[in-house]
Parts: C-alpha cells; sequence; structure tokens
C-alpha cells in the first residue's frame, strides 16, 4: 500500500537528487529514507530512481510518478486547508520567492502589515531571479513567487498585481538631463548601464530600446550591477543613465527625484504578478497575500490601461 510519506521521500530526492540531502529536508535518516524508497519500488514492482547515475535521476516510469505524488501531495494538503477554511483559520506556512528588483521596494510596504494581521502565518522569503522562481515552484520549495510577467509557462498561474512605469534615472551632467522631452531613441545609447544577465529588469530594457551589442564604449569602467541601488550609485558618480521601476522612485530622497525622467513617447509598464503552480494548496493564504499588497500599491499603478506593458521573454 502506498503512503503519503513514501511519497515525500520520493519527491524530495527527485527535488535535491541526492539520498543525503533529501532525509535531511525529511527530517529523517538517510538509511529510513532509502528502506522506505526500496519498499515502495518492490510493491510497484518498478525501479523509480536510476542510482547508477550521479546525481541520481529518476527512470521515464519514475519520473511520471513523482509527477503525480506532487499531485497527490498538494490535494492531501488541500483537504487540510478545507478543515481550516470551515473553521475559519488562517494559519501554515507561506513560502515567497521575490525578484531583486521588486524585493526592496515592495516587501517594507506590506509584509509588516501582513504578518501583523495574521500573526498565525510563518512567512519565509527568498530574493531569486524569475528562472530560479520558476525552478522552486516547479519543485515545491517556495508557494508563491512576486514577479515581473507575463511568463508563458503552462504549469504556473499568473495573478496580476500592478502595472508599474519604467522610469530614466540621468546622471545631472547627461545631455538626457536637459532635455525636456525623452524618446525611446534617446536612451539606446553607450551610457545606458545595465543590470547583469539573468534579471528580467534588463531584458526588459534591451526589448525597449530594440538593441543589442555594445553598449559600454563610452562608460568609463565594464559593469554589469546585480541591483538597481548599484547602478544609481554608479550614474550619480560616473555619469549615465540608467532605468529603474517606479516603485523604486517612491522612497527616494528629494535630491534623487530630480534625476528620474519619464518618457514623452511612450509610457512603458512592466507587469507584476503572484505566480504560483496550478496545483497550489493554500489558496487562502495566497488571496490574502496579493490583497495585503494590492491595499499597499498606489491605486494609479493598478490601472492596466495607463501604457503599454513591455514584455522580457
Amino acid at each position: 500500500m502506498i503512503t503519503l510519506t513514501q511519497l515525500e521521500y520520493i519527491v524530495a530526492v527527485d527535488t535535491y537528487r541526492h539520498f543525503g540531502k533529501a532525509a535531511e529536508s525529511c527530517f529523517i535518516t538517510q538509511p529510513t529514507l532509502s528502506m522506505q524508497i526500496k519498499k515502495l519500488e518492490e510493491d510497484l514492482e518498478i525501479i523509480i530512481f536510476d542510482r547508477s547515475k550521479q546525481p541520481l535521476i529518476p527512470t521515464d516510469v519514475g519520473q511520471r510518478i513523482i509527477e503525480q505524488a506532487r499531485v497527490v501531495l498538494k490535494q492531501s494538503e488541500e483537504l487540510t486547508n478545507i478543515v481550516k477554511d470551515h473553521k475559519n483559520q488562517v494559519s501554515g506556512m507561506l513560502r515567497i520567492g521575490i525578484i531583486p528588483t521588486l524585493a526592496p521596494y515592495l516587501l517594507p510596504i506590506f509584509i509588516g502589515r501582513y504578518k501583523k494581521k495574521y500573526p498565525n502565518i510563518f512567512i519565509k522569503v527568498v530574493e531569486q531571479t524569475t528562472d530560479q522562481i520558476v525552478n522552486l515552484l516547479n519543485k515545491d520549495l517556495i508557494d508563491v513567487g512576486i514577479l515581473v510577467t507575463p511568463l508563458g509557462e503552462q504549469k504556473i498561474i499568473e495573478k496580476p498585481l500592478f502595472y508599474e512605469e519604467m522610469l530614466i534615472y540621468v546622471n545631472p551632467e547627461s545631455e538626457l538631463y536637459k532635455k525636456k522631452e525623452i524618446t525611446l531613441k534617446d536612451i539606446a545609447i553607450p551610457e545606458i548601464w545595465l543590470l547583469s544577465d539573468g534579471h528580467c529588469f534588463r531584458d526588459q530594457v534591451i526589448n525597449l530600446c530594440s538593441f543589442l551589442g555594445t553598449v559600454d564604449s563610452q562608460l568609463p569602467f565594464h559593469f554589469e550591477a546585480g541591483s538597481l541601488e548599484t547602478l544609481m550609485n554608479i550614474v550619480d558618480r560616473e555619469g549615465g543613465i540608467t532605468l529603474i521601476p517606479e516603485l523604486a522612485k517612491l522612497g527616494m530622497s528629494e535630491k534623487r527625484q530630480e534625476n528620474v525622467r519619464s518618457f514623452s513617447n511612450l509610457k512603458p509598464l512592466r507587469e507584476v504578478s503572484l505566480v504560483y503552480s496550478r496545483h497550489f494548496a493554500k489558496h487562502k493564504l495566497i488571496n490574502l497575500l496579493w490583497r495585503e499588497i494590492k491595499d499597499a500599491i498606489p491605486e494609479e499603478l493598478q490601472n492596466e490601461q495607463r501604457g503599454t506593458v513591455v514584455e522580457w521573454k
């Protein structure tokens, strides 16, 4: 007879591709985990994992069983949530992944209030790139992501939150600082500083400019930053321009806000959403999180019609 515990064990091994790490994540010894998986394989008369490969991988039939196991575990969790909903309980763990270009600006305006309102929800937040968040969602290592959409992932549900404008941050000595109107053509220049590869905001900037190639020939040194704050500090000291999302402006000093410009011929937007697996079991927690973020965001940022959404994929 297959047990939920056995299903948890094979999912853990598939996630970590290592018996020792899987056992550690399940808070059991490796021999116990190995014995239970071996028993499951014997009962089903199949091999779930190819142990000759390093790291180990599922067999073809094993992969199908693991995929169904993830669904079954989610559905079993949903049974618990149905009971909690019936008793009007708001509790449990919520693991959130958020991209670096949102974390420093979005988290402070909602996370504290969310935790105070729902003290029985244990919140764990990790900061990762979009690709890493999608990977963690597929492996059930986080429950929900906050990132830029659309993704176009079949196994991921997107729940839009708001639409923030893409703005220009300009050094006062730049020619663009003096211009009353700035167009897309104006920013396709070598003096633009970009985030490093892996950041969706970098891809949006490149899509917006519709240019690829050497963008650093007139910069004092080659540098690709991992954070927007670093880019703005570089622009302040070394010159040039960079693009920033609208939320980054909200907490800025008045002096820095003087360096921010909007496009005159277009209002480019990035769509920010909650994303989660199609088998997500914590519907109540995610709806409460969605509502809390919406309440914290200025109403004008929730209007999709105020500009044009720029895709990044």
